[in-house]
């Protein structure tokens, strides 16, 4: 018999209830607290056995439920089991709320203004979706039963707004294995009067991928525990490239082995022998807080972090291309094209061994094999159907020597300026806005390199960036 939990906000319990019967009476094991919970039983302990138990889950949408403390541990609790063992979770749609992210990513039944003979058909419905049953379209051609919530549920809804937080904080980034120092060096720096945030001040049923961009693209200062497993990590390695793209300034400490590729051209703190953070380190972040507060630019931010090292004392992690280029090919398959532009500058620097300069010349990109720069462009393009990439570049405007006619030719081909007079935007948010629905053909990838504009030659050495592998790539790699 096919088990089912049914989570519910304390003021939906009696149309909770009456669903539930019907369930149980059309020959399903309905899991119902007001049935199942004894006298003496923990209610949190039982509520986590029937969550384990069961086959399905129904999840009741309503405005009680998005406010309810309850109803959202129960979710966050259904979330994790969803991942931990794959527990179907199926989303009941029975008052006019907006669709929270849990709705949106999975598909739901409608409720919403079900009566009668209508009610009953739905209770059908959802019982041959909770026992996985198919439902065909009727002999008429007319279509199966859900068909219409299906194709709405499968459509993406527009992008939840990012609005700033109440207050712009210093973002802590690190993977579960550096939590420990993460708490420590958060708990030393609210000491010091400093806002912070990090993961672990989420709250149950909170859409941790919408507050974590919130933070970070309004972050006064963005840390970044690097070690093997933040490096390793595919979470930290997505908040770096959201607050790269976003210009956010990045503040990397360095607790185990090299540093992050990704940040290879930034000032770090170096901690690996267990230290925190000194008094003028502290003092660093206070500035970088204080501009925030006044409403600095990101171009403020070479007057308070000091410049990279020219020789760093650490060296930065090689990354195997397998996973440059897996992480490139996951980004380009979510169409989130910031994040694979700013992976694929990576991987260019990193093959010619430019990382900590940020940029490279017709002389360094020597060094880069052509097979590199051929799959590189062969992602791009197989994930736009020949619309993105060097070659969908090279069929605008043909890059023949290294001057700056040959970009200023080449950037309007591409759309990073509508014009040969015309400036291109200061900055790579900006640039990407550009992009325009589609995106635009031949856009990406921009090899522009957000951790250079602080600077005053930064265009000179996206310039010198575009142009030498352009021609490397028109020369056959040679």
């Amino acid at each position: 018999m096919t088990s089912v939990f049914v989570s519910y906000a304390r003021e939906d319990a009696d149309w909770a209830r009456a669903l539930a019967h019907r369930l149980g009476r059309r020959g399903l094991q309905v899991i119902f607290d007001e049935w199942d919970v004894l006298p003496g039983d923990v209610t949190v302990h039982h509520t986590e056995a029937a969550i384990d138990s069961a086959a399905c889950a129904l999840v009741l949408i309503s405005p009680a439920s998005r406010t309810s403390p309850w109803a959202r541990e129960e979710y966050a609790a259904l979330l994790t089991a969803g991942t931990r063992r794959s527990l179907r979770l199926i989303p009941v749609l029975i008052g006019d709320a907006p669709l929270p992210p849990l709705a949106a990513s999975r598909v739901w039944r409608d409720f919403r203004h079900m009566d009668g003979s209508g009610y009953e058909e739905k209770v059908d419905e959802l019982v041959a979706a909770i026992r996985g049953e198919t439902v065909r379209g009727g002999s008429d051609g007319s279509a199966a039963p859900g068909h219409e919530e299906n194709i709405a549920a499968a459509q993406p809804l527009p992008p939840r707004p990012l609005t700033p937080p109440d207050q712009p904080a210093v973002v802590l980034c690190y993977a579960a294995a550096d939590a420990a120092y993460g708490q420590a060096l958060a708990d030393q720096l609210r000491r010091a009067g400093l806002p912070v945030w990090s993961v672990a001040d989420l709250r149950p049923g909170d859409s941790h991928v919408w507050s974590a961009q919130q933070q970070l693209d309004f972050a006064a200062a963005v840390i970044v525990l690097m070690s093997p497993s933040s490096q390793e990590s595919e979470d930290v390695t997505r908040m770096i490239l959201e607050a790269m793209h976003h210009r956010r300034p990045f503040f990397p400490v360095l607790i185990e082995g090299q540093r992050n590729y990704l940040l290879a051209h930034t000032w770090y703190v170096d901690a690996r022998d267990g230290r925190l953070l000194n008094e003028d380190e502290v003092g660093l972040l206070k500035d970088l807080d204080a501009a925030s507060r006044n409403g600095a630019s990101p171009d403020g931010t070479p007057t308070v972090i000091p410049a990279p090292p020219s020789q760093p004392a650490v060296e930065t992690v090689r990354v195997p291309a397998s996973v440059s280029l897996g992480r490139l090919d996951s980004y380009l398959a979510e169409r989130n094209f910031a994040y694979a532009d700013l992976q694929t500058t990576a991987i260019v620097l990193e093959a010619a061994d430019r990382l900590d300069e940020g940029w490279l010349s017709t002389r360094h990109v020597r060094r880069v094999p052509a097979e590199v720069l051929a799959r590189v462009d062969g992602v791009w393009a197989d994930h736009t159907h020949g619309r993105q990439g060097w070659r969908a570049q090279a069929a605008l405007a043909v890059v023949r020597s290294n001057r700056h006619l040959d970009f200023l030719a080449l950037s309007v081909a591409c759309g990073w300026r509508s014009s040969k007079s015309a400036l291109v935007p200061r900055s790579y948010q900006e640039l990407t806005k550009m992009a325009g629905p589609g995106p635009r053909n031949a856009y990406y990838p921009t090899l522009r390199n957000p951790q250079n504009e602080p600077f005053s030659h930064w265009y000179d050495e996206w310039v010198s960036t575009v142009l030498a592998v352009h021609l490397h790539m028109g020369n056959g790699g040679r």
